[in-house]
């Protein structure tokens, strides 16, 4: 009866940069099914999130009056229902786009009129509003108003339905206005895996079964595969900015740290130095532990920034000198980073000390992040200072401190092994099974 096969999805077109004014436009085109999206960006957020560092993001939907055969008026202060339900769709979608942390205290607002009506209206919104917020982040980052892209997964709906007993994707108003039943699907994909965000299925004029939602969800998921082509081709070079990981600053500039940290960190992080950043700062490190040192560097760097920050403060504990030099490591002998110094003031201490003399390497790792409560993790290793320096690489104590894990100093050791038992890399791996925990 159709000239279009069940499984088929309608011809559509998204057109980006539809308008000029707002800070992202996509004109969607499904079939005979048009509407304009735009997104607009306001400093602030609603009251609920006020002083969280959290922005929001909105929607509104709405027909025009030429969008259907029939003229329908448009809003007055009393809104149309199934307007303001379409809109809190749109809304709760793409927000399942984003980690508005990411954007600050600023909202966007995506707006969806229907120019012209055959079916498929909010799904289609959905998926060209999904265009327009991209566009609206890509000019955000461009004027330096925000660090980081909050998009962090792409979204994009369909519909499908049973028509005259069977199953069909992407319902023009002719089927929709006779079909059996009719399901909106939202996914979301992230990492190329695609979930979904929203299923709103009702049976029109019978019950559907089970088997028939499972045949309807697999033509909407073939179905937004294709739509998410189509975003990806009409955003273009802007496609980068969906999941992209966010900038981490790193609290230093000492390039073996650096290294190290980014060596551990870069599946997660765009990783940065300071210098990288073109933060020049000194925090005084005036904390009684490693965890509070860690604390006051990255807080302060987050703030000259704007994006996430980690710092990580660490040193050497001795048994013997009473957990000295602790905190104080770096400046062991009165002068920040003097390494040979530092090394020669530690041997002098320990002359009388018999073997073996034990002692830690520590370190606390501090991460913080607009919108977001701190983390703090901790991690050691264990081992004990030699009489004499061993091994060419590494930095700090690393030729005095034999490693128990390794039977060789860090010196010694190579990057890899180091990273595997190193207190630097066990700090991160328990910062990292937060990060895990926190995203569920």
């Amino acid at each position: 009866m159709y000239q279009r096969a069940l499984e088929e999805m309608r011809s559509v077109e998204i057109l980006p940069h539809f308008t000029e004014m707002a800070a992202g436009s996509a004109l969607i085109q499904s079939g005979k099914t048009r509407v304009l999206c735009t997104a607009s960006v306001q400093e602030g957020v609603p009251p609920f999130l006020k002083g969280t560092g959290r922005g929001w993001l909105t929607a509104e939907y709405a027909m025009l009056p030429g969008a259907t055969p029939s003229r329908k008026a448009r809003d007055g202060v009393k809104k149309d229902g199934r307007n303001v339900e379409i809109g809190r769709l749109i809304g709760r979608s793409l927000r399942a786009a984003c980690d508005l942390t990411r954007l600050g205290e600023r909202t966007i607002y995506i707006d969806c009129d229907v120019l012209q009506a055959d079916g498929g209206t909010r799904t289609a919104a959905i998926t060209g509003g999904f265009v327009a917020l991209v566009l609206a982040v890509e000019k955000l980052l461009r004027e330096g108003v925000i660090q980081d892209s909050p998009v962090i997964r792409q979204v994009a709906a369909v519909s499908a339905g049973i028509v005259e007993q069977q199953c069909a994707l992407d319902l023009e108003y002719a089927q929709d206005s006779r079909a059996q039943a009719d399901v909106n699907i939202v996914m979301a994909r992230e990492k190329g895996e695609l979930g979904f965000v929203e299923v709103q299925g009702t049976g029109e004029r019978r019950p559907f079964r089970r088997k028939e939602l499972d045949t309807l969800l697999a033509l909407a998921e073939n179905g937004i595969l294709q739509l998410m082509e189509k975003q990806l081709s009409a955003l273009g070079d802007a496609s980068e900015l969906i999941g992209k990981k966010p900038k981490l600053a790193l609290a230093s500039n000492n390039f073996g740290k650096i290294k190290e940290l980014r060596s551990l960190l870069k599946e997660r992080f765009d990783v940065y130095s300071m210098r990288e950043m073109g933060v020049e700062m000194e925090v005084e490190e005036n904390g009684e532990t490693f965890e509070e040192n860690a604390l006051l560097k990255a807080q302060a760097l987050t703030q000259a920034t704007g994006c996430a920050a980690l710092a990580d403060d660490s040193g050497l504990i001795v048994d013997a000198l009473d957990g000295r030099p602790g905190v104080h490591s770096a400046r062991y002998c009165g002068v920040h980073g003097d390494d040979e110094a530092n090394n020669r003031l530690l041997l002098r201490e320990l002359a009388d000390t018999p073997a073996p003399r034990t002692a830690r390497y520590a370190c606390a790792i501090a991460l913080t992040r607009p919108g977001r409560k701190p983390l703090v993790a901790y991690g050691a290793c264990e081992g004990e200072i030699l009489k004499d320096y061993r091994g060419e690489g590494g930095f700090g104590y690393d030729p005095l401190f034999l490693s128990r894990d390794l039977n060789l100093t860090f010196a010694e050791a190579d990057e890899a092994a180091k990273n595997r038992v190193s207190h630097r890399a066990r700090a991160i791996q328990a910062l990292l099974e937060q990060l895990e925990e926190e995203n569920g």
